[in-house]
């Protein structure tokens, strides 16, 4: 049972969260571009990548192994930032600001398993 990617919130929300985290990984050092900001860039752009070949799977199984991907990258991001944040990278607001934004992305991907899992 394959899913239209783009008519879903989660991916949605995980494409404009991916693209603020490359707004702010432009602020990084150069010393960073290898570092962190590789790091941070290439588990956003995992999030929504994730979804969108999850939900051409034929089974709700297959997709919700994706969404589980998915919610690793968001994790590492979490702590990702929390460093890039000790190293005086991110000033608290902004933490609170993306933090706050993963935390629903979280939410709603975990809420979104459980229906596929129905």
């Amino acid at each position: 049972m394959a899913h239209r990617f783009k008519n879903l919130e989660i991916w949605k929300l995980s494409r404009l969260f991916c693209s603020s985290i490359y707004e702010l990984t432009s602020t990084f050092p150069d010393s960073e571009k290898f570092g962190l900001t590789n790091q941070l860039r290439r588990a956003s752009v995992s999030i929504a990548s994730n979804i969108a070949e999850g939900s051409s799977r034929k089974s709700n199984k297959d997709f919700n192994r994706f969404l589980e991907i998915a919610v690793g990258s968001m994790y590492e991001i979490e702590t990702q930032l929390l460093i890039a944040s000790d190293l005086g990278f991110i000033h608290q607001k902004e933490l609170d600001i993306f933090l706050g934004k993963l935390e629903s992305i979280v939410k709603m991907t975990s809420k979104f398993k459980v229906t596929l899992s129905k």
